[in-house]
Parts: C-alpha cells; structure tokens; sequence
C-alpha cells in the first residue's frame, strides 16, 4: 500500500507536468485518444483477463511444489503474449489512419486525426512491452512478492516525467509519447531484480498450445476476456462521444478519473492484489470456510476506508483541482471541467473500490465466468447510459462530460450490488452483518467529518489554497480518526495496538 501511495505521488506530479504544459488543449485530446488503442490491446491480451486466469493456475503449481511445471506455463503464456502482442500492434500500426479516423475519434478535425496518428505508431511500441511486464508482475505477486510489482507503476509514470521534462521542450506532445514508452522499458525493468531471486526460476522456449495448463489458462480466460472487451469498449465509446463535446471534455474525464482513482488505487487495489494470492490459496487448499471470513474482513477495511475518502474528496474538490493542476496553460476554465467530471466520479469510489476484491474473489474460485457476465452487463448499461446522461446533461445546460462520469458510477454501483448477492450465494453467507456493522460505523464518523468539512470551507475561503485544502484534508482526517475511536471499530483498535507493539519494539532496540 505504501509502494502504491507512492505510485499515486509520482502520478500526481506526472499529471501536474502534463496539464501544465498543455492544459486540456486539442494536442493532449489527440494523446489520450492514441493512448486508448494501445491500452485496449494491452487489457485484451495480457492484462486483467490474463492475469485473472493465470495466477491461479500458476498458484496451484507452487502449492503442489512443482516449480518446473508452474516455470513451463508462465514461459508458454510470456512466449503467446509477446507474439500475439506483436502482430496486434503492427497489424495496428498500418492501418492506424483508418481506426482514428473511423474509431478512435471520428469526430476530431483532419489536423487533429493527423496528430492522433502519429502518437498512436509511437505508442504502439508499449503494449509489447507492457504484455511481459504484466506477465512478471502475476509471477511474483504468485510468490508473495509485492513490493517491485508494486513500484512498476511508479517506473511508468517517471517515464513520462522525463518526457514532459527533457523531450517535450523540444518534440513537443510527441516527447510525451516518447516518454510513455521509456516509463513502459522502466515499468519492466524494476521487477527483473525479484524474477531473478526467485527459486529454481527457468525460461523455456516454447508455446505450449498442447499443455493442460495452458489451455486451462486459455479457458479460464475466455470469459473474463469478453468481459475486459466490454469494459475497454466502454473507454472506447466515452472517447468517441468526449470528442464530439466541447474542446477539453476528452482531457477533463481522463484527469478526473485518474484523480479519483488515486486513493482508489490505494485503498482497494493494493490490498486486492495482496488478497488475490490468499483467496487462491484457500482455495486451493479446500478452506472455502476461512476463505469467506477473509473475504468479509477486506470488504470491511475496504468500506471503512473508501467511504470518507469519497465524501472528503466530493467535498474537497475544487481546491484539489486548483492546487494540483491551475498552472501555466491550465486555467480556471480547466478547473471547472475536471472538477465537474470529479464529482460524478468520485460517487462511484465505493463501488469501483469493492469491485476490486469482490471480482478477484470469484477468480480465486476459479470462476471467471460470474464476474464477466456481471462486469459485461453492467458496462454495456455503462454505454447506454453515457449516451442517455451526456443528452440529458446538455438539454439542462450542464456540462454534457459529466453525463459521462455518472453512467461510469452507475453502471459500477449495479455491478458490486449483484456481485456481492452472487458471492452471497456462493460461500453460504458473507458474514453481512459483521461488514454492515462496520458500513454503519464508517457511516457515522464519515458524516461527522463531513459536517467539520462544511463549515470549513467557508471559513478557510480567503485563506491560501494550500492551506485551504491541507487544513481540510487534516480536519477531516482527525475528525474520522477520532470518530472510529469514539465507535470502538475493531480495526482502530488493532491499530492502536499495532502501534504500540511497534514504540516498544523501538524502544527496546
């Protein structure tokens, strides 16, 4: 977690370089519509469909103590990746004239189309690259290795930093692009030193289309495939509709997003993918009971963290805007566009953030089928929703964008509600009122925060920005903190204690 608090520092700083040097403009509209396809390619081929499907089988291996075999799969599906990576992105790369113009982003004047283009050749180049990296990232997270898997994203978004920093001055939006696949080299670099420590490691050459496992992990994949298609799809559809609404709107979504995914990323997912291994394992091992009483326990931490991070953002996100981002070409204009989009988002942190273990949850179930067939449906209202909300935001004269984020927050919300009474089923009980014990707590200290907050913030209206939003980010923090104290959450009390476990420790060293 503390690795991905780091990730989301570096991110944020890549972000501020970013949209200083070209604000929510036509050039950085046509980098973010390049970057869809090559990320698209990456999901479908070797990111969470992949990797879904691939830890689990690889976990059995290591259970039954067969390195040799676990070593044989994870070579077969690194060799398939690469090459299926590498036809798709050159396949990409000669036609790449005609997706932009009739995919990508049909509605962007001819000059614009003609840019997306070539930013799109060059970043073509990273899915490859990516497509082992993420391979790598299974393979350690599989042995209990987080820490360099967890830096890998920090490595990418550096490389964009030295991009904005030392290539833009001169080759403008194209360094960024340039920068986007050096960080790519660098997202694979820095888990090569935990490869290289693992046990009884080898690398064989070959595909391994006849091999059980390998086609096991084929299968497994299949369905969770459609599901990422779906989910990528909708990217793709909020792209084409973005870049028909006014100038920015394109930009404004993706940096929101990314906002609101920041403590997202630290809250659910790093501690999803810690989980993941564990929920494999005990499955593996037949222990569905101990199995059930983790599950609840994450969904508990993740509810009582998630839910003041989603109303202290809501609450905050004027001057988080402005403080990261209104500099040079990013102006007070920008600000309100993200800010918009910000707030449709984060009403959705919930749910994107349960999402994250709920969906893992089946996949250590070896059940890829259950999440897809959800995950599909409810992306493919996502779509439908995004059409409805962007008309009906622009026929009451609000920013049509943020029709946009609320079809995201929406579609996620029915996602986790039909995930979570599945699971139900599945495991015989989800220990609810255990997790609804804690939802009611965090309930309570969130609104007690943001309380606090709202009279903050026209007290603190003419003080500086920084201390404007530091001194709410701090209040509202104390109040929560003080606020599970007050409640006796179990979790708070662990912590204390963990604590002071810690001083004595120190003080005894």
């Amino acid at each position: 977690m503390l690795a991905f608090v780091l990730t989301n520092l570096v991110g944020l700083l890549r972000q501020v370089l970013i949209t200083r040097a070209f604000g929510t403009g036509a050039e950085l509209d046509a980098f973010y519509a390049a970057q869809r396809l090559p990320d698209i390619l990456f999901m479908l081929v070797a990111g969470g469909a992949l990797a879904s499907a691939f830890i689990p089988t690889f976990t059995a291996f290591l259970e039954k103590e067969d390195r040799s075999g676990a070593w044989r799969l994870a070579s077969a599906i690194i060799n398939l990746v690469s090459l299926v990576l590498a036809f798709a992105s050159l396949i990409t790369w000669v036609f790449a004239p005609q997706v932009v113009a009739n995919i990508l982003a049909p509605d962007f004047p001819l000059d614009q189309q003609s840019l997306t283009v070539e930013l799109l050749r060059i970043l073509l180049l990273s899915p490859i690259i990516f497509g082992v990296s993420g391979l790598l990232m299974g393979i350690l997270n599989a042995h209990q290795r987080f820490l360099l898997p967890a830096l890998a994203p920090t490595m990418y978004w550096l490389g964009m930093i030295l991009g904005v920093l030392f290539l833009v001055p001169s080759m403008g939006i194209y360094g960024l692009a340039c920068g986007a696949v050096g960080g790519a080299l660098l997202h694979l670099a820095v888990q090569l030193p935990g490869l290289l420590r693992l046990p009884q490691r080898r690398y064989f050459p070959i595909f391994g289309l006849a091999d059980p496992a390998v086609r096991e992990v084929g299968q497994l994949m299949a369905p969770r495939l459609l599901g990422v298609a779906v989910v990528q799809l909708n990217f793709l559809v909020n792209t084409i509709i973005a870049s028909g609404q006014p100038q920015g709107s394109l930009t404004a979504i993706t940096v929101a997003f990314q906002v609101m995914t920041m403590p997202q990323v630290v809250i659910a997912q790093a501690i999803a993918i810690a989980a993941f291994p564990t929920f494999a394992a005990q499955v593996a091992r037949g222990e569905l009971a101990e199995m059930r009483s983790s599950l609840a326990s994450t969904l508990r931490g993740i509810l009582l963290l998630s839910l003041p991070a989603t109303l202290g953002l809501i609450l905050l996100r004027f001057p988080v805007v402005e403080l990261l981002f209104q500099r040079g070409e990013f102006d007070d204009q920008s600000t309100q566009l993200v800010a918009w989009a910000l707030l449709w988002y984060t009403a959705g942190l919930v749910s994107h953030s349960v999402v994250e273990i709920a969906s893992r949850a089946f996949y250590a179930l070896h059940d890829t089928r259950t999440p897809v067939v959800v995950g599909a449906s409810a992306m493919g209202l996502n779509v439908v929703f995004s059409l409805a909300f962007s008309a009906l935001f622009m026929r009451i004269g609000w920013l049509p964008h943020g029709g946009l984020a609320l079809a995201n927050t929406l579609a996620t919300t029915i996602e986790v509600f039909v995930l979570l009474v599945l699971m139900r089923r599945r495991l015989h009980g989800l220990d609810a009122r255990y997790m609804l014990t804690g939802l009611f707590q965090a309930g309570l200290a969130t609104l007690a925060m943001s309380i606090f907050l709202l009279l903050w913030l026209p007290f603190s209206a003419n003080m500086p920005l920084w201390l404007q939003l530091g001194g709410g980010i701090a209040l509202g923090g104390t109040v929560y903190a003080i606020g599970v104290i007050v409640l006796r959450v179990p979790e708070a009390q662990q912590l204390i204690e963990f604590a002071k476990q810690r001083l004595k420790l120190t003080a005894k060293s």
